[in-house]
């Protein structure tokens, strides 16, 4: 721990249920311990810190409690977790509450409010979404009198007492030394786990380190793994204490069922005990036969052909439809069914066509509710399909809820299920976000999600977020959820997922060019870029990780040392030869494999090696090869990120280890002499170490283990043909490269395979001795591995990016040679929705200047991320050629960071930062077209649509600072008739909750 941690001390109480006496937590005894709200309080204290408390008011730093007057009470008794909060924050010191969704953390939220009233002080409400910014607005109004909002979109009451603020609002504040913030007791971050989001968590990380040390704050997370580290930091950076209030207590437990899609029944798999029913499990997976397998797990999030206006029937429908008719006549709802795919969200609900909940009075409540909802649209926008076809569902207790809705719609169906006129809502999981909106029952339609990359089953935290929202508190005696499983799941698989831990707090701190400028332009100069970086989050967790680093490295050292020594000199040649090859090929291969050069070789039966950091697979076998988005930064791991081909994944047929597929577990390769089987494992393009010449035929069908085995056989059957190693593709005469640094890099990898392959050990046959051997270059390579990650500190990996950066920043103008802001940088630092460092190209070569303020708003929207189109884009010329201007200068900037040595994949970086599929709708509709004209212009979702709008709308009009913030009168007004162009009807309607 670090050395400014004096102390961490830990209380547990526990509140038994039943008769509400303190007693000992007994972690042993689970049918006590569910009857039982049981609390974990820790604290982290700076080295020397020294409480002034009166302990008989506020009892101790480890033991908090609050015998004063209270700011505020309640018409319920506080649970523990509740109660050691208010001692907390009584205390006037930070705390992180984490606990389950519904389990009351805004009662805490609520209470740092009132003591920022009681004491004439403001105080500062912050969330990650607009959406959830607008519903806390509203929930807080009924409680408090003076509340104020700021979000891009909205700003009312900005003087108020309390202000409820999107984070990013918080950290451009802080960026311009805001004066609310002087007068600020308190910040409350709502949903702080939203920090590991690979986009946005950097803007909670500096927001976090850029707050004063006056200011406390409140931190309200879902169930973390490691709250502790996290206090442990805000201690360290803030020199305060930072209490934790965990809970894993649920108020009203839950029951998990699965149901196998085309059989009949439930099966209670996990009771409200959370006891694992192992033999129900054995039964369920009997249920299953051969045409049991289908493969309904494929998403989408298109909707193409799915819209509720064409109606159609939901792919496995009738399961669905069974489904939500026994939970209603089990008298189970109110129901969510949440699923990954938008689309099928809205085919399930329109194939509940037979199904009518409400009754008459109901029904005559939600027609009134929907017509006072959609006055403040005009009359042409409440004829939209989307909204006409959505009353007939509401009126029979049924609703849909995704991003891709209308958001008077997402909102009014909220608001109908928070008074209980909606029974069955079929979601998305952004509904498990944010406000309290649960219901008796809980469905998932799959156990498996699309994540960007490939289809996987959903993580033990996403599954506890969504089947918090099951069991209402007081309501209902248990929450229940339904699984639907439409194929054998592994018994650890589901164990995992519905009893796994929550997830833990990982850190995605990245360095933005917007911080960089914003850092720059701070004049008291006490924040800088390497202050932040010291302070991030990220470098706290890398170095408390250190230590256990070195005590790994000391047992494998142990274990090395164990290892048979004979012939200690034969295999430390061995070995030396051995990573010679897997040194020269490493350099080698990362020019072979670029796409542009190996992709035409790599076809269906191609021979290819894999090495995966110390790790060899052998030849395995080419089967597809798939392109995927690019990935944000931060989301892979640095050997991966910094590859050129990581976009691409091949699909091969490697020879895996039973033992490892048993378990669920990742693939491991089969070592000799273990019996293993074929299966096919999703490989990034730079893990491939060999391309052989040869190729063999692949079976159209892969699934039957015969066809796999038969792969098996024909690639041991060439290994054996050719001894001395599978002929490769030579980079030169097979390739057609010229280049003379790899012609030399091939011939000297022959030159060492030839004396590997002539090597005595290469050539015995004494099993265990390659075996121990082999363990043996494992055990050497992770050592080697362990201590680079020792010495190489991702402090000097930041400060040299840091340094690349500003390398760039100074080639395109925005800084001069001493680090001093000039004109472009001024810009620059105002831009945080779009690609600052490529906009402001656009504002100084004049691109914007010849064009109308219809094209500039069509030309903007390029910069705002949303959902892809699947349909050819046709743009006219007006269009088609500041496109073009947008293209060269996103082509330049790449160049540009590539020269400074920034891992930059140019065309990667175009296709990232140029996205035109909104371009035609947003130029009809500047120029005066109706709603329903340009839904028809498009397959993206009407929702995504208006929320792209609103964010073109935010990002326009910090053009419009930039413009006047460096004297560009002409252009600043003409971003402020762009977006004066947007401002109007159903894409900009008040949300019901302001």
């Amino acid at each position: 721990m670090d050395k400014d941690l004096a102390s961490l001390k830990r209380k547990q109480l526990e509140d038994n249920a039943q008769d509400n006496q303190e007693a000992p937590l007994l972690e042993s005894d689970p049918k006590r311990r569910s009857l039982a709200r049981t609390c974990v309080h820790e604290v982290a204290v700076p080295s020397g810190y020294n409480s002034n408390k009166d302990e008989s008011i506020h009892g101790t730093l480890a033991n908090p409690i609050f015998a004063g007057e209270r700011a505020k009470s309640y018409q319920f008794k506080l649970d523990p977790f509740q109660e050691v909060s208010v001692a907390c924050l009584e205390r006037n010191e930070s705390v992180l509450v984490s606990a389950h969704t519904s389990a009351g953390k805004t009662a805490v939220a609520e209470y740092a409010i009132a003591m920022a009233f009681r004491d004439k002080q403001r105080v500062i409400y912050t969330s990650p979404l607009k959406a959830l910014s607008n519903q806390k607005y509203r929930e807080l109004s009924q409680e408090f009198s003076d509340v104020g909002l700021m979000t891009g979109d909205v700003t009312l009451l900005p003087n108020a007492s309390c202000l409820v603020m999107t984070t990013e609002i918080l950290r451009g504040m802080l960026y311009r030394g805001s004066e609310v913030l002087k007068e600020v007791s308190w910040v409350i971050f709502d949903e702080i786990h939203y920090m590991k989001d690979r986009e946005r968590g950097v803007v909670w990380e500096e927001s976090i380190i850029f707050l004063p040390p006056a200011i406390k704050m409140v931190f309200l997370s879902a169930t973390m793994s490691n709250a502790t580290e996290f206090a442990e930091w805000i201690c360290n950076i803030h020199k305060q204490p930072c209490h934790v209030v965990y809970t894993d207590f649920r108020p009203t437990p839950l029951q998990h069922y699965v149901f196998p899609m085309g059989g009949s029944g439930l099966y209670l798999v996990v009771d409200e005990n959370e006891q694992f029913k192992e033999d129900n499990f054995l039964k369920l997976q009997d249920t299953f036969t051969k045409q049991n397998f289908t493969n309904g797990n494929k998403s989408s999030n298109g909707k193409a052909g799915g819209r509720i206006a064409k109606g159609g029937t939901a792919s496995g429908g009738s399961d669905i439809y069974k489904i939500v008719k026994m939970i209603m006549e089990r008298k189970f709802q109110p129901v969510i069914i949440f699923s990954f795919s938008r689309r099928e969200c809205e085919q399930h609900a329109m194939s509940m066509s037979k199904l009518d909940f409400n009754t008459q009075d109901e029904k005559d409540v939600v027609e009134q509710v929907f017509k006072n909802a959609i006055l403040c649209l005009n009359e042409e926008d409440r004829n939209l399909p989307a909204i006409e076809l959505m009353l007939p569902l509401l009126k029979r207790g049924i609703a849909v809820h995704h991003s891709g809705l209308l958001p008077i719609i997402k909102e009014l169906v909220e608001l109908l299920f928070q008074e209980g006129l909606v029974k069955a809502l079929f979601a998305t999981e952004t509904f498990a976000m944010g406000l309290n909106m649960p219901a008796k029952t809980v469905v998932f339609t799959s156990v498996k999600k699309w994540d960007g990359d490939s289809h996987r089953y959903i993580g033990s935290g996403e599954y506890i977020q969504m089947s918090g929202r099951a069991g209402r508190r007081g309501k209902d005696e248990r929450g229940i959820c339904i699984i639907m499983i439409d194929e054998k799941m592994e018994m650890n698989t589901l164990k995992d997922m519905v009893l796994g831990k929550p997830a833990p707090l990982i850190s995605t701190f990245r360095l933005s060019y917007y911080s960089i400028l914003n850092l720059m332009s701070r004049a008291e100069g006490q924040f800088t870029a390497e202050h932040v970086i010291k302070n991030s989050f990220h470098q706290f967790q890398y170095e408390k990780n250190l230590p256990d680093i070195g005590r790994r490295v000391s047992k494998l050292e142990e274990e090395a040392a164990v290892l048979d020594a004979s012939g200690e000199a034969e295999v430390t040649e061995y070995d030396k030869l051995k990573l010679e090859i897997a040194r020269i090929e490493k350099k080698l291969m990362a020019e072979i494999t670029r796409p542009e050069r190996v992709l035409s070789f790599l076809l269906p039966g191609r021979l290819v090696k894999i090495r995966e950091g110390g790790t060899d697979w052998g030849w395995g076998v080419v089967v597809n090869v798939v392109k995927r988005p690019p990935a944000a930064p931060g989301s892979l791991p640095a050997e991966l990120a910094s590859s050129r081909g990581n976009s691409y994944i091949v699909d091969s047929l490697l020879h895996c280890s039973l033992s490892s597929n048993e378990n669920g577990s990742r693939p491991k390769p089969c070592r000799l002499g273990e019996k293993g089987e074929m299966h096919v494992v999703p490989v990034q393009l730079p893990l491939i170490s060999a391309v052989s010449k040869l190729r063999i035929s692949v079976p159209s069908d892969l699934r039957p283990v015969e066809a796999r085995e038969s792969i098996l056989l024909a690639v041991k059957e060439l290994e054996k043909r050719f001894s001395q190693g599978l002929p490769k593709l030579n980079p030169v005469k097979d390739m057609g490269i010229e280049d003379p640094e790899l012609v030399e890099l091939a011939n000297n990898i022959e030159e060492l395979e030839h004396k590997l392959l002539s090597h005595p050990l290469h050539k015995s046959q004494n099993e265990n001795q390659i075996r121990s051997f082999q363990r043996k270059a494992e055990v050497n390579h992770e050592i080697q591995q362990l201590k680079l990650k020792m010495r190489d500190s991702q402090l000097q990996k930041f400060r040299d990016e840091l340094k690349n950066r500003s390398r760039v920043l100074k080639r395109l103008g925005h800084i001069d040679r001493d680090g001093v802001l000039q004109l472009k940088g001024r810009a620059a630092c105002l831009i945080d929705t779009g690609d600052e460092l490529l906009v402001t190209e656009l504002i100084f070569n004049g691109t914007f200047n010849d064009l109308d303020h219809h094209q500039v708003a069509a030309l903007s929207s390029c910069f705002i991320p949303g959902d892809k189109s699947n349909e050819q884009i046709h743009l006219r010329a007006e269009l088609s050629i500041p496109l073009q201007q947008l293209r060269d200068s996103a082509r330049t900037i790449a160049e540009v960071q590539r020269e400074c040595k920034l891992e930059v994949n140019v065309e990667e970086y175009v296709e990232a930062s140029v996205r035109p599929f909104l371009m035609d709708v947003i130029y009809c509709w500047s120029k005066g077209a109706s709603f329903a004209e340009i839904i028809h212009m498009t397959d993206i979702f009407e929702g995504s649509i208006i929320r792209l709008s609103r964010r073109l709308d935010e990002f326009l009009n910090q053009l419009k600072a930039a413009a006047h913030a460096v004297g560009e009168a002409d252009l600043e007004n003409k971003f402020a008739a762009a977006s004066e162009s947007l401002r109007r009807g159903i894409m900009f309607a008040n949300s019901l909750y302001l």
